[in-house]
């Protein structure tokens, strides 16, 4: 039996790792995949990639594509959700910021740098026409310490998945003045070249089986009544999520890598761009 290392955050994206672990689906191919939740997001990722403390994740797109052109030795095995991210933009609840404008010069909360609530902090000023340069930053760690930056005023707005942060509006700690999708498929599989270099079998039968999981995921019987139960959603937001998300199983397009490495060069948060080869595993 092969042990492997796997992480993700603990969202609903990542139900149907956490269903075929527990149906033994990776063990009936001699694999033991060991998951661990991740709840402080993609920038720790991708810090445990280069770190060896993991050899697969599941990580948000740009995140990874930025950690990438930075040196971590890590490739995209393929893309995980097809569809982009739904980012809300937060404010506390009692905060007189009302709307997406008012935030121009604000704090926001990030729960690190190169994490995905950092570089759509990005994305959202260059849909403002607001100057990136001007951004300022508070890191939180995770979504315990954006509750705590808010509520105490030492940031101003946070970026999260919406729906993710959805029971927080509910009970009046965080107010959404607006959302942010990725302009990008949002997840993606990722795994270090030193797992990739003695594990590609592994690797194919890794993927057979969490696609055959996904691909089937939204006929599960009472689907949205599971996930609304194990991530504690209301069943009518679990319902408006699944209709805007749509699993993958192939490959991360070049078209798509370019749009995202040309965005992450425009902001000035890559110095370079990658040849496709650098980034993705093709075998």
């Amino acid at each position: 039996m092969k042990k492997v290392r796997i992480i993700g955050v603990p969202e609903h994206f990542n139900l149907p790792w956490h269903m075929a672990i527990e149906e033994n689906a990776f063990k009936e191919r001699g694999i033991d995949l060991s998951w661990s939740d991740i709840p402080e997001g993609t920038g720790k990722m991708c810090q445990m990639l280069e770190n060896d403390e993991t050899d697969l994740a599941i990580i948000l797109t740009e995140g990874i594509v930025k950690s990438i052109s930075a040196g971590n030795p890590v490739k995209i095995v393929q893309e995980f959700i097809s569809t982009p991210l739904l980012w809300g933009i937060h404010v506390a609840a009692a905060s007189y910021y009302k709307t997406i404008t008012d935030l121009k010069g604000t704090t926001a909360a990030i729960s690190r740098f190169g994490s995905g609530s950092h570089l759509m902090a990005y994305v959202n000023a260059d849909n403002q026409s607001w100057d990136p340069k001007k951004l300022k930053f508070e890191v939180i760690n995770n979504l315990d310490g954006a509750i705590e930056a808010l509520t105490n005023k030492t940031a101003d707005y946070f970026m999260w998945e919406r729906f993710t942060t959805k029971p927080l509006v509910d009970r009046g700690v965080f107010r959404r003045i607006d959302d942010c999708p990725t302009p990008w498929p949002c997840f993606v599989i990722a795994a270090t070249d030193k797992f990739i270099a003695d594990n590609a079998t592994l690797i194919h039968h890794i993927t057979e089986v969490i696609n055959r999981y996904t691909e089937e995921f939204k006929n599960i019987p009472s689907i949205d009544k599971t996930l609304a139960n194990a991530y504690g959603q209301e069943l009518e937001d679990i319902k408006e999520w699944l209709k805007i998300t749509k699993w993958s199983q192939s490959k991360l397009k070049v078209s798509t890598l370019k749009k995202v490495q040309d965005t992450l060069f425009d902001l000035n948060l890559i110095e370079k761009k990658l040849k496709p080869e650098a980034l993705l595993l093709r075998k």
